[in-house]
């Protein structure tokens, strides 16, 4: 004889899976909560709280990860002036996340951004000018917005300004200038800007040379993972210049880097491999490490 399901039941199971859903949205924890308020708030017209939930949303705190739904709500608190929503969009739209990929739409959000006071926006829209992404080529214009954010506190603008008077991109050349910017940037936690502070003093270009501070700043570089800051340190332990000559550690720096996807690290090993010093010498590991510098785009690699 078949068992029927009462109306009563059905309701009761219905209600238990909406629970279930909902626990699964918001989540049995304090950031499921504050995803909720913030929800809540959005809905009720707060574009603070609209970018908020939308951030949720994109990393999954408190929430399941829905990327389509954070630009939805990344796009209603950018219009409601939020600055940091437009810079995020901008950045979905340029990868293509949750969003078709779109370049102009992405320098356009950026442009917003920037407009709104989020100087963050102001130094990508300046990379998209130097590199002509999405927009018109134009360095000059670029160095001006990186100008904007680093004067509005935005360390890696100071880091990119310092980059277009190092390499007189939209600007003359000033080395003193250049290297004074890279140290805030280094200060700032940009570790980027370290290593570029340490190039300088690797060539006495800008501030008087100075291997030692230069290995100095290649360390920290490399501990914040900035893997060009470990391949460049490893150079130094493989040529004793401002480090004792040390080919086993000069070894674990190329390593590191090339597994974080430096290829000037890869090339390094690579040398080793085929020289035998700080590894034993294996001929066949070393053109493996040739190569995978050659597909990471270091280019000097590609011959041997």
């Amino acid at each position: 004889m078949l068992e029927t399901t009462s109306p009563f039941t059905t309701a009761i199971v219905r209600c238990l899976q909406a629970a279930v859903i909902a626990l699964a949205v918001v989540g049995c924890n304090p950031r499921g909560e504050e995803a909720s308020r913030q929800r809540d708030a959005c809905e009720a017209g707060d574009a603070t709280a609209c970018h908020a939930f939308g951030q949720q949303l994109l990393n999954g705190e408190g929430v399941l990860r829905d990327e389509a739904r954070a630009a939805s709500l990344l796009q209603q608190a950018c219009e409601g002036g939020v600055g940091a929503s437009c810079v995020t969009l901008g950045g979905l739209y340029r990868r293509g996340r949750g969003v078709d990929q779109d370049s102009t739409a992405a320098a356009d959000l950026y442009r917003q951004g920037c407009e709104a006071g989020a100087m963050n926006g102001c130094d990508v829209l300046g990379i998209l000018h130097r590199s002509g992404e999405g927009v018109a080529q134009d360095s000059a214009h670029a160095t001006a917005l990186f100008q904007q954010a680093c004067d509005g506190g935005d360390e890696s603008g100071c880091l990119h300004l310092g980059e277009s008077y190092a390499s007189r991109q939209g600007i003359g050349q000033d080395l003193a200038r250049a290297a004074g910017l890279f140290e805030r940037a280094c200060e700032g936690e940009v570790a980027a800007g370290c290593v570029r502070l340490g190039e300088l003093y690797v060539a006495g270009t800008g501030v008087a040379a100075d291997v030692g501070r230069a290995a100095q700043l290649y360390r920290r570089a490399c501990d914040a993972n900035a893997m060009a800051g470990c391949s460049q340190l490893g150079d130094l332990h493989a040529t004793g210049s401002g480090v004792a000559q040390d080919f086993e550690q000069a070894a674990a720096l190329y390593q590191q880097a090339c597994r974080g996807g430096h290829g000037a690290g890869c090339s390094g090993m690579g040398v080793l491999y085929e020289n035998g010093t700080g590894v034993p010498r294996q001929a066949a590991r070393a053109a493996a490490m040739f190569r995978r510098a050659c597909d990471l785009g270091h280019t000097d690699a590609c011959a041997r």
